[in-house]
């Protein structure tokens, strides 16, 4: 029984280290191309265009958000600090929206990972889901719940990552984007946060491989799709994008440590629309649906979980409607990175050269006198004004 449940465990750890090991060096690049957009692109008065939730101010917040790459739980605390400061209820959602799934990051891993066709439905579902949200709260977000939510933001109740989400550490020098890229303040600021954002996600990313490495080594594929309805098209387009957000709720995993679950169950079936909106999803997870509550009032969080849920739903039907005409949708389901194994091959070399950059970036942040700043990303409602000594 003992060696039985051994070889279970081994084989679970086993795919979550082959996982692992061939979303490396696509995670090192994708966060250190992240960790430069954000070092040289100023946050400087963000609110002021962010007020109001026309279609500019949610076109601004979009883009603003997606320059902004953050964890799930960072991105929800700086949407909540936007809010605060006068930007409005919607563009403050879209903003977060869009810094957790129109990011370079989350597009490389899933080109790589799973298919460039899922990195091109990212950049089209996400707009598709941003629509989406703008249109429900017109029609439901009433303003007392606006009003409601703007009182409990305002009494500073903590959530997670405020202190990462409140500090600012671009570069404000007046200078070419390479001047300041490479100067020492843009090589601060870049490793600041390209360390930070490893240290924001690494937990997610830990516990999302260990999560698909068990479902990969434990659960039937044939199972997977009894329960995704294969047998009928039909059904499995209804159905994909209704489960793909509750499975995503409940397995506690954010930001793109979702991803590979994500291939686990494109492995099994799910529909494609199925997919995207599991991905899209890592917003309403248990853990952040409690932190809405403690930001906004349970009315306001009840909305905010209703309106993303049928915006990801929606967004998964509208993607599959426009890929599969198309022929975009790929046939093949055997994901590369469910059935590799450590091997000496251009991964491994790949992995080396983003493994050096990774640890050139890490001892720049320490060396820079950066450390201290890893004991604040939790922080309190009071970090959001924290700001990087390195932005001149």
């Amino acid at each position: 029984m003992l060696s039985t449940i051994w070889d279970l465990v081994l084989r679970a750890l086993g795919s979550a280290g082959s996982m692992a090991w061939e979303i490396l060096w696509p995670l090192v690049l994708g966060f250190a191309l992240s960790a430069v957009i954000q070092a040289v692109v100023r946050r400087e008065r963000i609110t002021a265009l962010m007020a109001g939730d026309a279609p500019r101010a949610l076109a601004v917040s979009a883009g603003l958000g997606a320059a902004s790459s953050s964890c799930s739980y960072a991105a929800v605390a700086l949407a909540r600090s936007l809010f605060r400061k006068g930007a409005g209820f919607t563009s403050a959602m879209v903003f977060e929206i869009a810094s957790t799934n129109l990011v370079v990051e989350l597009g490389i891993i899933l080109a790589l990972a799973m298919g460039w066709q899922f990195t091109l439905a990212e950049f089209v579902a996400g707009p598709v889901m941003i629509l989406f949200v703008a249109l429900l709260f017109r029609l439901w977000m009433r303003k007392r719940i606006v009003e409601g939510a703007r009182r409990q933001a305002d009494r500073g109740l903590g959530g997670s990552m405020e202190g990462h989400a409140g500090m600012d550490m671009s570069v404000h020098m007046d200078a070419p984007f390479l001047s300041r890229l490479f100067s020492r303040p843009g090589l601060t600021a870049t490793s600041q946060y390209f360390v930070m954002d490893w240290a924001a996600v690494i937990r997610d990313v830990v516990i999302g491989v260990l999560i698909a490495g068990a479902f990969a080594a434990w659960v039937p594929r044939g199972f997977l799709q009894a329960v995704f309805l294969t047998r009928d098209p039909t059904l499995a387009f209804v159905l994909g994008p209704l489960i793909g957000p509750l499975i995503a709720v409940v397995s506690f995993v954010c930001s793109v440590g979702n991803v590979p679950l994500a291939a686990v169950l494109w492995n099994g079936g799910i529909s494609f629309g199925g997919v995207m909106s599991f991905i899209f999803a890592d917003l309403i997870i248990v853990p952040i649906l409690l932190i809405y509550r403690r930001y906004y009032g349970t009315r306001a969080a009840a909305a905010i979980a209703g309106t993303f849920y049928l915006a990801m739903a929606a967004a998964g039907y509208v993607v599959e409607l426009l890929f599969t005409p198309l022929g975009l949708v790929p046939s093949n389901r055997n994901v590369s990175m469910l059935e590799s194994s450590i091997s000496w091959n251009y991964t491994t070399w790949l992995n080396i050269v983003f493994l050096a950059l990774a640890a050139f970036l890490l001892v720049w942040f320490f060396r820079s006198g950066s450390g201290p700043m890893l004991r604040m990303m939790g922080g309190s409602a009071e970090a959001e004004g924290t700001e990087s000594a390195t932005a001149d």
